[in-house]
């Protein structure tokens, strides 16, 4: 299950090789057609890539630092680090894809 983050747990919670973090709001339904993608990734890559989401509304400083500005979002963090930004809806096929390629690059 994906980890929810705020601006306390943020720095900690991206930390380790690979954490995919889902920028979403509760308004926002393709944010809602992402959560079963997102589910049956964080199931799929389990041990290997952290999944994490983050509430924009309750969280607008973290969604400015990293150029959030359409929904949903999703930042690739690498040993902490946001090294990548994709925005929009993704079936679960192109995630796994994306997602392989970047480990296959680590």
């Amino acid at each position: 299950m994906a980890v929810e983050l705020t601006q306390t747990n943020f720095a900690t919670a991206v930390q380790g090789p690979m954490t995919l973090v889902d920028f979403w709001a509760p308004w926002c339904a393709p944010c809602r057609r992402m959560e079963p993608v997102l589910d049956q990734l964080d199931h799929d890559f389990a041990g290997r890539v952290k999944f994490a989401k983050l509430n924009v509304d309750q969280n607008q400083a973290l969604a400015k630092q990293y150029r959030v500005l359409g929904l949903p979002s999703y930042v690739l963090f690498v040993n902490g680090k946001g090294v990548e930004k994709v925005t929009g809806l993704y079936s679960v096929a192109q995630l796994t894809h994306y997602l392989e390629r970047k480990l296959a690059a680590q």
